[in-house]
Formats: structure tokens, sequence, C-alpha cells
């Protein structure tokens, strides 16, 4: 089963992350950080991957903390649900279209974590929230997740636009390379034969 659950507990925040590689989407968000519950719901869904968070952090300071460790513990899910990495297909890619705006991703299951970030979010605020965190967490998300992590915003004008099709796009790539590879089930994808 490629399930895991992680807690991470510091000074600043108290989180636990359940996740599913085998899911269906279905997803339970509670990080007291409403747009970011609404992120993380859309890489649930739109990856597949069953997705529980609960988050407490230290929001009368701000957002940074909560975000970026929920980042941090999704990461390390992936990488205790993965395994070996053995009959994955391990690249993922998506061309993602929202409205005005459309965002590419390409990422690597690799274990050698690296963020190109190419998106310009035009306002610093989406409702209360700081625009500058979409890439704390895909940070996050890469770097304790092992992540070869590419994403670059082609168009788009809207903030919320560009944060969510982010989000989407990232689901999609990662639901392409966390599946098993009929073809080659019981390889570990690398001729180096361990990633």
């Amino acid at each position: 089963m490629r399930r895991a659950t992680v807690t991470r507990k510091t000074a600043e925040t108290e989180i636990t992350v359940e996740i599913n590689l085998d899911g269906t989407g279905q997803y339970d968000m509670q990080t007291g950080v409403g747009f970011f519950d609404h992120m993380l719901d859309q890489l649930s869904r739109h990856s597949l991957i069953d997705m529980t968070v609960r988050a407490k952090g230290d929001l009368h300071i701000d957002d940074h903390h909560t975000v970026e460790d929920v980042g941090i513990a999704i990461g390390q899910a992936l990488v205790q649900a993965l395994g070996d990495k053995r009959g994955i297909r391990r690249y993922g890619a998506c061309l993602l279209p929202m409205d005005d705006t459309l965002v590419r991703c390409a990422l690597d299951l690799s274990a050698r974590p690296f963020l190109v970030w190419d998106v310009d979010l035009p306002s610093s605020k989406i409702g209360t929230f700081d625009t500058e965190l979409v890439r704390e967490f895909f940070q996050a998300l890469a770097t304790h997740g092992g992540i070869t992590l590419h994403i670059d915003r082609l168009h788009g004008f809207n903030s919320h636009h560009i944060a969510e099709a982010t989000f989407k796009a990232v689901a999609r790539a990662l639901r392409e390379a966390v599946e098993p590879d009929p073809r080659k089930s019981d390889a570990i994808p690398s001729t180096k034969g361990a990633l």
C-alpha cells in the first residue's frame, strides 16, 4: 500500500499529513488558512492522491510557517509512500489552462530537489493570503519530496487563476509521475538502479 502519515511538530506549527497515492482524490484540509486549503484541495483532487491535512500554526504572526511546513510534511509523506520508487513512471508534465492563465509544469521524482520558478503573480495578496507563499510551498515540497520541479506561467493576469492553475498543473504532473508503469512494474526507473 502506497500510503504514508507524517507528523511534524515545531515551536511554530503542529502538522499531520496523511496520503494515499492510489486514491481517488479525496481531500480534507484544515490549515486555518482558507485560500491555502482551497489550493490543497486542488492538489489532491487533480493528482488523485487522497490527502488529509491538519495544521495548527502561529497564524497570529502570519501564514508563512504554516504554508511552508505543510509543504515540508507533504514532501516527506510522498517520499515515504513512494518507497524505492519501483515501477513508477517517475516523470510527469502538464500544460494547464485556466481562463486567462496558462501554466506549464514538468517534474521528476529524482531525489534531486530543485525548483525552477518562473511564475509572476501580479498582486501581493489574494484575499488575505500573501501570494509569495505559493512559491514557498512549492520550494518546501520540492526540497523535502526530492522533486526536480519546473513551473512556468506562460500567460495570465489574475493572481487567483495563476495560483490555482499552478497547483492544478503540479497535481496533474504528479499524478502522472507516481502512476505505476505497466511496462516496467518491477523496475526502478533509473539506469543507476536507485533513485
